[in-house]
């Protein structure tokens, strides 16, 4: 993943104000600049939540549209590089992350907004698929998040850490021993993060719980509480995927009224899982849950690419669909904002860059196509071109 470079450095200076230019007149209305909209502001102490710099590469997809008459889609990606996404650090060194997250800090504070940093570096990060590599050993990895902690000093930040870190233990992926030791390490190190980044002034810490789809309840909340979530802020769920806002807003109930209930010594095997009927999972809640949400664990969502909710491959055609890389036709989700209305759901956010791949994705053919789109997809955190304007088309709510 990359924060980009700025617009001036991916253009030429007259390009760019012309892009802007066009792209600002020609849509509906004014492409929302998220950096100052209302509709972005939150409740943590900052004003509003933080845009950083966007992948050049939409601003060179923008400006391909302009020349070629397409002003309201060029708006639309635009739009949507300029709208607070997470800023993700993982391949940095320390000296790096700690600078790299110092600025941010310290330019968010200068707009009065808060930023969002997904750390994604733990050892053995993402079963060494599309997007593995992480730290060494857990030795280098208490290093680097030492290294995030002095970037971050009494800065704010919302920190979403190591997505995958527990939905995608080694053991999942059998990559473990017998003993189990890179698992145990993993939660040794998902530790050490929060009790690192946790207790600093203006840092919230989020942990892993995959999507709705994934682990049921009953399976993630014990992986939480090892993980340490006791002293965090509290979770997150839906990272780069697709689900709605709905069934992750009631994956997260369910998880957060159930760790409750395992602190207060009850056994999460009891607790509703997300497949259960609505109706007697709230029966359920009604009469267990009755924990000051104010002591409760919160969750954010991530909204950025579930506007159309998740994609249903055709059937019987492919041996692994993959449905989570880089599915056609979604949809960019809703604003990322801390004003949910829901006292647990503390933010809203676009944890995934929207318009980066997720990768290379053969959905169980020999490729190197993507057999469903019949191109090359990018590499993960490249700019996919193709994707960004199906996020911008098919956006709910619509950007314009």
């Amino acid at each position: 993943m990359r924060t980009g470079t700025t617009l001036l450095k991916a253009l030429p200076l007259a390009c760019t104000a012309a892009l802007l230019l066009t792209v600002q007149t020609a849509a509906a209305g004014p492409v929302d600049d998220a950096r100052t909209t209302a509709a972005t502001r939150t409740g943590s102490g900052g004003d509003r939540l933080y845009a950083p710099e966007a992948n050049p590469g939409a601003y060179t997809q923008a400006l391909d549209l302009v020349r070629h008459g397409k002003v309201r889609d060029a708006a639309g990606v635009v739009a949507m590089a300029r709208t607070p996404h997470a800023v993700w650090f993982g391949d940095q060194s320390p000296a790096e992350v700690e600078k790299e997250a110092g600025r941010v800090v310290r330019e968010a504070g200068r707009q009065h907004s808060v930023p969002a940093f997904a750390l994604y570096n733990v050892p053995g990060r993402d079963c060494a698929n599309y997007s593995g590599g992480g730290a060494s050993t857990t030795e280098e990895y208490r290093d680097w998040i030492d290294a995030v902690a002095r970037g971050i000093g009494d800065g704010e930040a919302l920190v979403v850490l190591e997505p995958d870190s527990l939905a995608l233990l080694p053991a999942d992926c059998g990559q473990d021993d017998a003993e189990g030791t890179k698992t145990a390490a993993r939660y040794t190190e998902v530790n050490y993060a929060v009790d690192t980044l946790e207790p600093l002034a203006g840092t919230k810490v989020y942990l892993d719980t995959g999507h709705p789809g994934w682990h049921s309840v009953t399976s993630i909340v014990p992986r939480l509480v090892e993980g340490g979530v006791e002293r965090a802020t509290g979770f997150y769920t839906n990272a780069s995927n697709y689900f709605t806002e709905e069934d992750s807003a009631w994956y997260g109930t369910l998880i957060s009224s159930c760790l409750a209930y395992v602190d207060k010594g009850g056994d999460a095997a009891d607790c509703p899982d997300q497949n259960w009927p609505r109706a007697d999972a709230q029966a359920w809640l009604d009469a267990h849950d009755d924990t000051d949400p104010a002591r409760m664990k919160h969750f954010i969502t991530d909204s950025s690419r579930n506007g159309q909710g998740t994609w249903t491959p055709p059937a019987d055609t492919y041996t692994d669909p993959q449905e989570w890389c880089n599915p056609p036709d979604r949809g960019l989700g809703a604003r990322p904002t801390t004003r949910t209305g829901d006292p647990l759901h503390d933010a809203r956010l676009w944890i995934k860059i929207p318009g980066e791949s997720d990768g290379l994705c053969l959905r169980g053919t020999e490729g190197p196509e993507d057999p469903e789109r019949g191109t090359l997809d990018p590499a993960a955190g490249d700019w996919f071109p193709e994707q960004a304007l199906e996020l911008v088309r098919f956006a709910e709510p619509p950007l314009f």
